[in-house]
């Protein structure tokens, strides 16, 4: 589906899985996470950061290429972006909740796999959680959104993901919640500008948060065993028998709550191929702060689902520094890490310009380990993520074009499609989506190298062609050339990497045969799954070398193809 590498231009795999050692090179074992030692050499660093590779499923969530996001809630109701917490659950009332065509939508766009918002920092539930009433269970409709949500992706053949917001202003501690308000109401008075946050918590002042005062509200981690059964819980027997895991944690309110809330997913709703939970602490600064206990939310996941793959944690994915679904020109998949396990961080953030170049690598002697940590560019269709009846799509060229510059840059593209309020994908974001499908099938569905001599894509990682590559200035180069049948025009040329050997191109060019000489055509640094380069204007030749001018260690290409592109319509 989708615009995802063709199945007959890739290049044969090899027979050694991602993310399993290939055995040792110079020492060194491939692996998602290696260690540096303060010992190290620059050289010795880089050597590492080559063998650098990929978990399987890692791979697998990259090969996605496309994943749809869906914000569908209280806010799809009360018009906003950003809820209070204090919304009455029967102001969910949806005429309908069409999943079924949701799942066509996303499929029209070429998804392999979809995310619900199962709760929003406002902290409504999208299912009928045993935790909280703040949830669809409280509300007219009473249904399960999520249920219907993964039953539907499932029968359509996609993977399943879902978000669930640490931050829940249903949780608020109520008094604090209502001096919160007082102190709102004050700095309206006096003129000042209100924050999003405070915005929505002024228009529902006159309500208390859905919850029980759970966030932030200081109390001390104390032994807990999870499930927390509740009076009448239908899972007592199955716990009891052994057919549903059991387990003690150590955490404080909040933290059992959401802990709870993450046994559910997993048990009644899995498998779950990928969990997204930033670290959103929205009232920090109107003095209410929760201090989410990571490591057990990540041993609790683990236990319950160790495939999963689940954002910001080792060896899983990261956002990619913005919201606008494009990702860095130089956008490297393996980066250096301080600290260990749980504590592991990124040096300066990840929403930097610069994350993985040999300067990153090497400058800093706090480094203790290079993980393989790829990149999830989010963006949504339209300018909310939310659906507003008075905001309108982006149209399919700008999507095609977000396409190239995320997963043309070595990226995954999370694009939200938001459901309106009766329950359905917009007929207009559809229209967009199906465009957009087509457009991308149209340019990248078929190779203008089909039928190529020379080193061609089914050759490029047959180690006996890596003796043509050579060291230079600590860096390896090298060229491939390739002819075609006959003369053909391209604007799109897109390069892969073999990543279950890691990443490892830092610069390379792609040259075309002009009769009388080499004359560059395009350029790049990093490379990785896929890199998109979009000429300025279509090139004619019959003859194109790639060149590799700078590597971290002998590259393995996987894939070379050229296209022309196509109008969106």
């Amino acid at each position: 589906m989708g615009a995802a590498l063709p199945a007959a231009a890739l290049l044969p795999r090899t027979a050694v899985a991602a993310g399993a050692s290939h055995g040792t090179a110079g020492g060194i074992t491939p692996g998602p996470v290696v260690p540096v030692s303060p010992s190290d050499t620059a050289e010795q660093i880089i050597a590492k950061a080559a063998h650098v590779v990929p978990t399987p499923q890692q791979l697998a969530w990259q090969r996605n290429e496309l994943t749809v996001f869906t914000h569908f809630g209280m806010n799809t109701f009360t018009g906003r972006e950003w809820g209070s917490g204090c919304e009455d659950p029967a102001w969910f009332a949806p005429e309908r909740v069409d999943v079924a065509q949701w799942m066509r939508a996303y499929r029209a766009a070429g998804a392999k796999l979809v995310m619900l918002t199962a709760k929003h920092h406002d902290g409504f539930v999208l299912y009928p959680t045993r935790y909280t009433r703040h949830s669809v269970a409280a509300s007219p409709w009473q249904g399960d959104v999520l249920g219907a949500y993964v039953r539907a992706a499932r029968a359509a053949g996609l993977k399943v993901g879902v978000y669930l917001s640490p931050a829940d202003g249903a949780e608020l501690p109520h008094a604090w919640h209502a001096d919160w308000v007082a102190r709102i109401r004050a700095k309206q008075q006096a003129g000042e500008p209100l924050s999003i946050e405070e915005q929505a918590t002024l228009e529902d002042g006159d309500r208390t948060p859905g919850g029980h005062g759970r966030y932030g509200n200081g109390s001390a981690p104390t032994r807990r065993t999870l499930p927390t059964l509740v009076d009448g819980d239908d899972r007592a027997g199955a716990v009891a028998r052994g057919e549903l895991p059991a387990f003690d944690v150590t955490v404080n309110d909040y933290d059992a709550y959401y802990l709870n809330q993450v046994y559910e997913l997993f048990t009644q709703y899995g498998p779950i191929d990928e969990l997204w939970l930033d670290g959103a602490n929205p009232w920090a600064d109107a003095g209410i702060r929760q201090e989410y206990d990571f490591a057990a939310f990540y041993d609790v996941i683990g236990k319950l689902s160790p495939h999963t793959v689940v954002f910001k944690a080792p060896c899983g994915v990261r956002w990619i520094g913005n919201e606008d679904g494009i990702a860095r020109e130089s956008e490297w998949s393996v980066l250096p890490v301080t600290g260990d396990g749980i504590g592991m961080q990124v040096p300066g953030g990840e929403s930097g310009a610069d994350l993985g170049s040999r300067d990153r690598l090497t400058g800093n002697p706090d480094i203790t380990s290079l993980r393989w940590f790829p990149g999830e560019a989010d963006v949504s269709l339209r300018p909310g993520w939310y659906h507003h009846p008075d905001q309108h799509p982006k149209s399919a060229a700008q999507l095609v074009d977000l396409y190239e510059k995320s997963v043309g840059r070595n990226a995954v593209l999370l694009l939200n499609v938001p459901p309106a309020k009766d329950g359905r994908v917009d007929a207009a974001d559809v229209a967009v989506l199906t465009a957009f499908r087509r457009a991308l099938d149209g340019t990248y569905g078929t190779s203008l190298l089909a039928g190529a001599r020379g080193r061609t894509a089914a050759a490029l990682t047959d180690p006996r062609l890596t003796t043509g590559w050579s060291p230079a200035g600590g860096a390896r180069t090298g060229a491939v050339e390739l002819t075609l049948p006959r003369a053909a025009a391209f604007d799109r040329v897109r390069l892969g990497e073999d990543i279950t050997r890691g990443q490892r191109v830092e610069e390379c060019a792609v040259d075309v045969w002009d009769g009388a000489g080499w004359r560059q055509a395009a350029a790049a640094t990093t490379i990785g799954y896929s890199r998109i380069l979009v000429l300025s204007e279509p090139v004619t030749a019959r003859r194109i070398r790639v060149r590799i001018t700078a590597a971290r260690a002998t590259p393995r290409l996987a894939f070379v193809g050229l296209y022309r592109s196509a109008e969106p319509h």
